[in-house]
Formats: structure tokens, C-alpha cells, sequence
């Protein structure tokens, strides 16, 4: 819960990530009208091994695998694996994600498909979301506007891309304002998550001198102390100063062990080992809305890491139409019904 552990805890994962050798995946959705959904991957790897239990997204050997190498112009090699599979429905999708064994196991992820019949159109709406990990966080909407949302979202790529582009020097300093705005939403979640769950551990059991909304109004408190002591934040913990300084002496003492184990589940949350991957769809018919980026191939893509699902559920979603050709010419037979029969009614009179 300080500024430095937390400098420390990203570079702890960039070198765990790095070591673990999960590749660089991308899955493609093509979603099909009848619900039934296309299913391919990507995975690159430098080295000649690409595991299992290193893959992002559920995968076994029920899907139809083809190996491959690359060598780049400097020399490099890169094992490339693709596979495919066709699902019924989302329902087995989900269930994979139920049975997955792979290195995002315990993360909790859902997909869904909506069709609507409107007549001259059917709608078809697809979605994948993945479940929040902390339950009293705040939206990094709070801390960031529009323009530094949609960076914060952006794939690498298109990141890389503006931050070497004309634009430079303005993306730059946007790439400063993001980081360091995100910096603090981690460290007020943190606290406030940390509050949450140690009222829950002590609910019932306090008297009146620390209610729930005493705690929540020393959330500031609370982490101005945590910055200001974050070089002996261990040390200041152990040995009980700063919850002293939250709830008391007395009452510092009597919930230590609940302390101690709100401390231990908002570390291990914020710690959630997972391995970050791409998402890509492609919809049948014209697309209508996505909350989605196109990629080099003109398809709809998400980059897919914990934060985007720190404090709120991640969706990944996309609606399109595709035209009902019978309905449109029934409609015009109709139309053309109608009119023959007001121009015979008019001849008639004449």
C-alpha cells in the first residue's frame, strides 16, 4: 500500500511474466447469425515450447493445431502456433473458460450472444467480460477524462503509434498525465478496498467509537499516511503504529489479526497473477456499435490486463445488423398491394 512497493510490484511482475514464457496471443471471435461462434488463435513465442499452462485462453487438444516458425529480417525466430475451433454457442465457450487450466485459471470470464428479429433487420450483439477483483475500488473514470480513458484502454500498437507519430510531444505528455493519475486510483483503491474488507471482518463485533462511516472518512487520512511513510510502510505496519493511528490504541490491539488479513486479501488480489492477451472480433453483417479498437486488419480489437478489471467488470462488446431480404420483399409486395388497390378504387370512381 505505498508508492514505492507499488513501483516495485510492477517490475516484480514484468520480470514474472517475462520468465514464465506465455506467449503473445491473440484470440479471434467470428461471430456467426446462428450463434455459433469461430474460435482462433495465435501464439507466438520465442522459444520452441509453448505450454499449456502458459496459454492466456481455455485450449486443448480438441481444437485443430498447426505449428509454424518465422525468422525476421535481423535473424530471430519465433514459433508460432495457431489453432482453431467451432462452438456450438457461447454456453460452450463458458464452459471452457469453467474448465480452463490455463495460466488465467482463476480469473472469471463470461461470454455472451444476444439476436433480435426488427422486421427489415436482425441484430446480433456479442460480448466477453470479465469479473471485477476488488469489491470497494472506484472507476478510473473518476480520475481520468475522456481523452486519457481512451489512451488508458488503447492496444499497445496504437499507443506506440501516436507516441512516434506527429503528434509526439503531445502523446508523451499525455502517456505522463496517465500514468500518473492511475497511480494514485491504484493506491486510493487500495485503501478503500482495504476499509471494506476489514469493516466486514470486524462488523458486529465493534462498539461506537469506530463505526463504518468513521473508517470510510479516514480513507484520505489514511493514505496521506501511507505516502508519507512509505519508505518504512512494513516496518509501521508490524509493529502496529499505523493502525494505532486509524482506530486507537485499544482497538488496534483487539483487531490486529483482522487487520492483518484484509491487508493479506487486498495484496493478493492486487497480485492476481495474470497474463495479458488480445481479443478480436469479427461480426456478421454491418457493424452498428463496439466499445472496441480496429486493428491493422480493419478488425475489431481489445487489449485484454488487470487493471481494466481492477475495480469495475471489463466488457469487450460488439452489435451489428445484417438485412432480412424476405422481409423487405414482403413489405414491398405489400406496399405494392396497397397501392394497386387505392388506384383501382380511384379508377373506379372516376
Amino acid at each position: 500500500m505505498k508508492r514505492k512497493s507499488v513501483k516495485i510490484i510492477v517490475a516484480f511482475i514484468i520480470i514474472l511474466v517475462a520468465s514464465c514464457g506465455e506467449p503473445e496471443t491473440v484470440v479471434t471471435n467470428y461471430v456467426h447469425p446462428d450463434g455459433s461462434v469461430t474460435r482462433k488463435l495465435v501464439m507466438r513465442s520465442d522459444k520452441n515450447n509453448i505450454k499449456q499452462s502458459n496459454i492466456q485462453v481455455p485450449f486443448d487438444n480438441t481444437w485443430s493445431i498447426r505449428d509454424s516458425m518465422e525468422i525476421s529480417r535481423k535473424g530471430d525466430t519465433t514459433w508460432v502456433k495457431r489453432a482453431e475451433k467451432q462452438f456450438k454457442n457461447v454456453e460452450e465457450i463458458n464452459l471452457a473458460y469453467k474448465s480452463d487450466s490455463g495460466s488465467n485459471q482463476n480469473v472469471k470470464r463470461q461470454a455472451g450472444f444476444k439476436k433480435s428479429f426488427k422486421w427489415f433487420n436482425t441484430e446480433y450483439r456479442y460480448s466477453e467480460k470479465i469479473d471485477k477483483k476488488f469489491l470497494y475500488g472506484y472507476p478510473v473514470k473518476d480520475f481520468l477524462n475522456n481523452e486519457e480513458l481512451v489512451y488508458f484502454y488503447s492496444p499497445e500498437s496504437l499507443k506506440h503509434e501516436k507516441e512516434t507519430g506527429p503528434d509526439s510531444l503531445k502523446f508523451k505528455a499525455l502517456k505522463t498525465s496517465v500514468s500518473e493519475k492511475t497511480d494514485d486510483w491504484t493506491y486510493k483503491n487500495l485503501v478503500s478496498e482495504w476499509i471494506g474488507l476489514f469493516s466486514g471482518l470486524t462488523a458486529g463485533k465493534r462498539g461506537n467509537d469506530f463505526t463504518d462511516e468513521i473508517l470510510k472518512s479516514k480513507e484520505n487520512e489514511i493514505l496521506d499516511m501511507v505516502k508519507k511513510n512509505s519508505e518504512k510502510f512494513d516496518s509501521l505496519w508490524s509493529n502496529g503504529y499505523i493502525l494505532k493511528e486509524i482506530i486507537g490504541d485499544a482497538n488496534a490491539l483487539k483487531y490486529k489479526a483482522e487487520a492483518d488479513s484484509a491487508i493479506k486479501t487486498v495484496e493478493a488480489n492486487f497480485l492476481l497473477d495474470f497474463k495479458n492477451y488480445s481479443v478480436r472480433i469479427v461480426m456478421p453483417g454491418k457493424l452498428l456499435g463496439t466499445n472496441g479498437f480496429i486493428d491493422s486488419s480493419h478488425i475489431l480489437l481489445w487489449p485484454v490486463q488487470s487493471d481494466y478489471f481492477l475495480t469495475e467488470p471489463y466488457e469487450m462488446w460488439a452489435e451489428s445488423k445484417t438485412p432480412n431480404t424476405w422481409a423487405w420483399i414482403v413489405s414491398g409486395l405489400f406496399l405494392g398491394f396497397v397501392i394497386t388497390g387505392v388506384v383501382m378504387r380511384i379508377i373506379k370512381k372516376d
